[in-house]
């Protein structure tokens, strides 16, 4: 019986290309996470667009809170609330710009994790493996 790290050997000695069984857990490990990454990549686009929703509206409330302390007879300091609102839309952009970087690597490790899964499996398919693979 082979070893979890060793190549198949067919009846003659010669050996027959497959995955060992690091390969496969490397492929399983990769299969699993998958799901979680694409998951993780859906929920951050969705948080990205209810906070560019949530800065619209913030800017739409700044503007209205101007015009109406400009249309008041009475003089009402709404300059401390446009304030708040405007320091709580930075928040919110500054937000935004750190789920952006954070979804921008998520898709690059995803797209990393793509192609070292279709690298390992042309070397599966083709039975070649790189110099010092525990398969030879």
């Amino acid at each position: 019986m082979a070893g979890a790290g060793s190549a198949a050997v067919s009846g003659a000695g010669t050996p027959v290309a497959g995955p060992t069984g690091r390969d496969l857990f490397a492929e399983g490990l990769l299969e699993f996470l998958r799901p979680a990454v694409q998951q993780l990549d859906s929920h951050v686009h969705a948080v990205r667009e209810s906070q560019v929703e949530l800065r619209e509206q913030i800017d739409n409330l700044a503007t209205e809170l101007c015009r109406i302390n400009e249309d008041q007879k009475v003089a009402l300091d709404l300059d401390p609330y446009v304030k708040k609102l405007l320091n709580a839309r930075r928040r919110v952009v500054l937000v935004n710009n750190i789920l952006q970087n954070a979804q921008e690597r998520l898709r690059r490790l995803s797209h990393s994790v793509a192609k070292e899964t279709a690298r390992r499996r042309t070397m599966l398919d083709s039975g070649v493996y790189p110099p010092g693979s525990p398969s030879k």
